[in-house]
């Protein structure tokens, strides 16, 4: 599928532009590798110590702001319950609850973790950040819909943990301060300021306190563990994977404006849209630039640029304009500079796929599925066929 228009990258980096990065008038994205002082990454080391800080600042600063905690913020997790013979004796689940506030009767997380029995442990994880209803995730396994393929997760051989984001934030611009993270981290003394995190860095913030419990639970690889989300889910996840290292997968579908879609594009859903309708998922900071796409210091290729030199996979559907899978496609591309860095290949391809034909040689994987904004069971089997290619024997 050839691309309707395309990107010049800017500032030009001496004997650094990309081949495929050919000129439109007035679209310009920022070069990964390009600082806003005019200094240029050259090494691994530099990406590192320099520009990967200053790169995730940017984000904190002006598009996500950050979470922050303060004294009574206090986590600590126990397995509220233990079922060895789940899934007609194929997984143990888990019932976790992760709580955070000064006492238990504040706020906390409740984790679902199924743990498949008949493999070598430890293993693998996909870990969901659930945006839909309850009944998505239930853990009985009464309700089962493609959103949380459990039975499919497990029967590949990987542990299959989720959580709903509502426990860490209510996604309601009326309410939602008041609520999870930022009732119990609250200053009664002080407003909120332009950059405080809005409720996608809450939600990331809330994968990050799974991921504390998942690196010592012994049934686990704690280096692998993929963190996945769709719609705003996949927003938070990339923030996520950009920000906690100890990701080594991060997926992102369907996540449109605020995830992976280039916004300087303005196609589908634009900054000013999505802050008119969801004032509470950003920071403040981020509304001065509906309509001013361009003065932003940074654009989405640069998160995924974060997550390297760890995996990362973006995908997108054909009826998803509203997501512009044309603009999640090119920042794959468009981030490829700093797996360049690290002597990774990238996406590929200098074409977005034609549907159902996924790119997954590379460290960034990408496929395009024919139908609607949704997270399917097609959409999971590639996720975990790409990271079966690339952690085994690992």
């Amino acid at each position: 599928m050839k691309f309707h228009r395309s990107l010049k990258l800017f500032p030009l980096l001496a004997g650094a532009v990309l081949s495929h990065a050919l000129a439109e008038p007035g679209v310009e994205l920022p070069h990964p590798l390009s600082l806003t002082d005019g200094s240029t990454i050259a090494s691994t080391q530099e990406w590192e110590k320099v520009g990967r800080p200053a790169t995730l600042e940017l984000f904190h600063k002006h598009i996500y702001g950050r979470v922050k905690e303060g004294p009574n913020v206090q986590v600590r997790s126990h397995i509220a319950s233990k079922d060895e013979k789940a899934m007609e004796g194929n997984a143990t689940l888990k019932q976790i609850v992760i709580d955070y506030g000064t006492a238990a009767s504040d706020e906390s997380i409740d984790v679902t973790l199924f743990i498949p029995n008949h493999i070598e442990h430890p293993v693998a994880a996909f870990l969901l950040i659930c945006n839909r209803g309850h009944e998505s995730i239930d853990p009985t396994r009464e309700v089962r819909t493609p959103f949380w393929p459990a039975e499919k997760i497990i029967e590949q051989g990987f542990a299959a943990a989720v959580f709903h984001y509502s426990d860490v934030a209510a996604d309601d611009k009326a309410k939602a301060f008041d609520t999870g993270i930022f009732k119990v981290s609250k200053d009664a003394t002080s407003a909120r300021s332009a950059d405080d995190g809005g409720t996608i860095a809450a939600w990331a913030w809330g994968a990050s306190r799974v991921m504390d419990y998942l690196e010592e639970d012994p049934a686990i690889r704690a280096d692998q563990v993929a963190v996945v989300g769709h719609s705003k889910g996949g927003k938070s996840a990339l923030l996520a994977g950009a920000q906690d290292t100890r990701f080594a997968l991060t997926i992102s579908n369907n996540s449109g404006c605020g995830g992976a879609a280039l916004s300087r594009r303005k196609e589908g859903e634009t900054i000013a849209d999505i802050n008119g309708r969801f004032p509470h998922w950003f920071a403040k900071n981020f509304h001065q630039f509906g309509g001013n796409e361009h003065a932003l210091p940074v654009d989405q290729h640069q998160l995924l640029a974060l997550i390297a030199p760890r995996l990362v996979y973006v995908s997108s559907a054909t009826q998803d304009a509203w997501a512009d899978p044309e603009g999640e496609f090119l920042s794959c591309l468009h981030a490829e500079p700093v797996f360049d860095l690290y002597g990774l290949a990238g996406v590929g391809s200098k074409d977005q796929p034609q549907p159902e034909k996924p790119l997954h040689s590379g460290s960034i994987g990408y496929h395009l599925r024919t139908g609607k904004h949704d997270l399917t069971e097609y959409d999971w089997e590639q996720f975990m066929k790409f990271a079966s290619q690339h952690w085994a024997g690992k």
